[in-house]
């Protein structure tokens, strides 16, 4: 199976031969379902440090309550080469802020199907910090869950997964859009 790429209203669209509609519509159903999938795990990670549902942040350790939504994985669970600097900014305010926002925007970005690329980077650019937080990882000398993570956010950037089942159609037709493509 071969894939040719041609241009279409401006952008670069791949065509895959010998792949039948059915089949392009189960991928960009599947995308779409990782995409919201993956934006739910953002968002609620978000929710459950907020508010302390009690999975992994208990009540009275939200950030609501008084807690660090950054204490407690960088100061117990940072490891290896930069050990030393995650330990230093575990609770600080500014991290905690940054954590926070990081993890609300790129959750409701990638629910919503809108702004993909900002989604993909900022998110891959979080899930690899997290993973030399931990350096080296448990269960694999190099490539863990964070690095799939990674690669699945930049994945479905580069297939406009915000397309289907999201705003992302709507989001690009936007002049804010228009004239700063890396909102797309």
């Amino acid at each position: 199976m071969t894939t040719r790429y041609e241009i279409r209203s401006g952008e670069l669209a791949d065509v895959a031969e010998g792949r039948s509609p059915r089949e392009r519509s189960a991928a960009r159903m599947v995308f779409a379902a990782l995409r919201i999938v993956v934006g739910w795990t953002f968002l609620w990670a978000f929710l459950d440090k907020l508010f302390g549902f009690g999975y992994a942040t208990p009540s009275e350790r939200s950030w609501l309550n008084g807690g660090s939504p950054t204490k407690g994985f960088l100061a117990n669970s940072a490891a290896g080469p930069f050990e030393g600097i995650y330990k230093d900014i575990a609770g600080a305010g500014w991290a905690d802020w940054l954590f926070m926002l990081g993890l609300a925007g790129i959750g409701t970005a990638l629910l919503l199907g809108i702004g993909m690329r900002v989604a993909a980077a900022s998110g891959a650019l979080l899930y690899l910090l997290m993973w030399t937080v931990v350096l080296p990882p448990e269960n694999n000398p190099v490539v863990d869950d964070h690095i799939v993570g990674a690669l699945v956010l930049i994945a479905l950037a580069l297939v406009h997964a915000g397309d289907t089942f999201g705003l992302g159609r709507w989001w690009k037709a936007q002049p804010i859009v228009q004239q700063n493509r890396w909102l797309i």
